[in-house]
């Protein structure tokens, strides 16, 4: 063949041009990327590691803010972050192995390990802890209840023991999907006392060291020495505060890792260098009594973003939160660990994807709920008309609507925010993203969130509210012996208050006959033959039905 210098030459020029063009594409990503980020691009700010992996490697990784504010340590992708709840695959990952080596059952009455739980009639499996359907009360909730928070000090043998005071469930096994940290935790346990190893040694054994991940382990000592580790914070109003735990407890959390160590978990998804038989399991979702399938998974949500398959789980606890992110069938995923209590890594991780995955989506990003118009101003009537008690008719929560300054405020599980009109039934708070949608002629109303599906609103009916000598009558000391706590309740400026140590701030608001909301609380009082009260029922989200017996 005949060489010919001009056409070489033009060749070698289209190369560069397409070579040229694709670390331009590339460049315009990550400042894309970069710009997600810069919030927290910073020397006097918390902040995140993230890794962006496609096909098998990492295509870009970065630090932003600091890991440490006294010592001025930047954060860098080998820096080791607390990834709360992405914990849970890895205790899911260690059940499966053993049910696989045949030491266990998913099926096996958690009672075979656990003796010292109670008994509630109907049996609670390995698989409903796995897939969050056991009923059983979340104990973080429990904790909380009893006044210790997640700045308190208590060992898992202090939660076992509460737990074994449990009476009731939430729920009848297998009949719902109910998120409890409480199902992984004893996991945890289980695998301990079915290996005879704790949980950080099994998993040292069984997954880390065979995926070379050196720098990932559990903290159930929180006095060990962890290199490269970040610290923790939460915002202040002059700066930030450290926000750490002293809390041993694994399973449903504790794990210490790297972008960099969750790279190569990310990649055993496709080299099954674990098997491919625990990668299989780790993805199969769950079912409920009535044959509905459920997105949770082994410790992974398993469902669709815009078209494609997702599999994905986030985790938040003291001054840390995570999130990973894998489109398994486009061969890419995002990690994103954080310092900072605020930071919202599963919003930023989505928008990632968006960034790289906007030519493969089949679907457009969900629609919000659109904001028309200016702020107008409404008449006293008109605002009142929109006013009064409204209840979430899934979860029963319930919110307090009233009229403050030409605007809404709208009080629901420990939080106030503002609405202004832009039309009579229209209400919108941009900051927050939440638009609320009145729809007056079935005493409906719509509760819009960025994203996420709406919560349906229905206004109670009018009754007449307790006055001061019937609000008397629900004062006094009440103990639960599920708890071992005594709540006082007490009148202070004409309203109903919890008075006892580590109390709600938040008075009592009365929603419908003999029931109360404070912050996140339900408070339904119980009345005996003579129709006095006799004690109440406490119901805190993930922990329900809680009985307390007036003194």
């Amino acid at each position: 063949m005949r060489y010919h210098p001009l056409l070489s030459r033009m060749f070698l020029i289209l190369i560069c041009i397409c070579f040229s063009f694709s670390f331009t594409t590339a460049d315009e990503k990550t400042d894309k990327v970069d710009k997600l980020f810069a919030t927290w691009d910073s020397t006097v700010s918390p902040g995140a590691a993230l890794a962006i992996i496609k096909d098998g490697k990492i295509i870009y990784e970065r630090g932003y803010g600091m890991a440490d504010l006294e010592h001025s340590i930047a954060i860098t992708p080998e820096t080791v972050f607390r990834i709360g709840s992405v914990s849970k695959q890895f205790t899911a990952a260690c059940i499966a192995l053993l049910s696989i080596e045949e030491k266990i059952s998913l099926d096996d009455n958690i009672r075979k390990y656990l003796p010292e739980l109670p008994d509630y009639k109907v049996p609670i499996s390995i698989y409903h802890l796995i897939h969050h359907t056991s009923g059983l009360r979340d104990y973080l909730s429990l904790e909380d209840l009893r006044g210790k928070s997640e700045n308190d000090f208590y060992t898992p043998q202090d939660t076992m023991e509460l737990l074994t005071k449990q009476k009731t469930l939430n729920f009848s096994p297998g009949e719902q999907f109910l998120y409890s940290n409480t199902g992984y935790f004893l996991l945890g346990v289980i695998v301990q006392r079915a290996s005879g190893q704790t949980l950080n040694e099994f998993a040292i054994e069984h997954i880390f060291q065979p995926l070379d991940m050196r720098h990932t382990h559990y903290q159930d000592d929180h006095t060990t020495i962890v290199k490269n580790r970040a610290q923790g914070y939460a915002p202040t109003k002059s700066g930030y505060k450290i926000d750490m735990t002293t809390l041993d407890h694994v399973g449903d959390g504790g794990v210490f890792t790297t972008v960099e160590d969750l790279y190569l978990w990310d990649q055993a998804f496709y080299s099954n260098i674990l098997g491919k038989k625990l990668i299989d399991i780790l993805q199969t979702r769950g079912c409920l009594n009535n044959g509905k399938i459920i997105t949770y998974a082994f410790g992974l949500d398993v469902d669709e973003y815009r078209g494609l398959k997702r599999v994905h789980h986030s985790g938040g606890f003291a001054g840390f939160n995570s999130y990973i992110l894998r489109f398994p069938e486009q061969n890419f995923s995002v990690i994103c660990l954080s310092n900072l209590s605020t930071f919202n890594p599963t919003k930023l991780g989505t928008n990632v994807a968006d960034i790289y995955l906007e030519s493969q989506f089949t679907k457009a990003k969900p629609l919000k709920k659109k904001i028309e118009g200016k702020p107008i101003k409404l008449s006293s009537p008109e605002l009142d008309a929109n006013t009064g008690i409204y209840h979430d008719k899934k979860d029963q929560r319930w919110f307090v609507i009233r009229a403050e300054e030409g605007e809404l405020a709208a009080e629901t599980m420990g939080d106030k925010f503002k609405l202004f009109p832009v039309s009579k039934t229209l209400f919108v708070n941009k900051k927050n993203d939440l638009v609320l949608e009145f729809f007056p002629k079935s005493q409906e109303a719509k509760l819009y969130s960025g994203q996420r599906e709406p919560l349906d609103l229905e206004k109670s009916a009018p009754y007449i509210k307790p006055n001061l000598k019937q609000l008397k009558t629900y004062t006094g000391n009440y103990y639960s012996d599920e708890l071992l706590t005594t709540y006082k309740i007490a009148l202070k400026d004409e309203k109903l208050i919890f008075a006892h140590k580590n109390a709600p701030k938040s008075s009592l608001i009365s929603v419908a006959p003999d029931t109360f909301t404070s912050g996140w609380w339900i408070i339904k009082f119980i009345r005996n033959k003579a129709k006095k009260i006799s004690g109440f029922q406490l119901g805190a989200g993930r922990a329900a039905c809680i009985k307390f017996q007036k003194k």
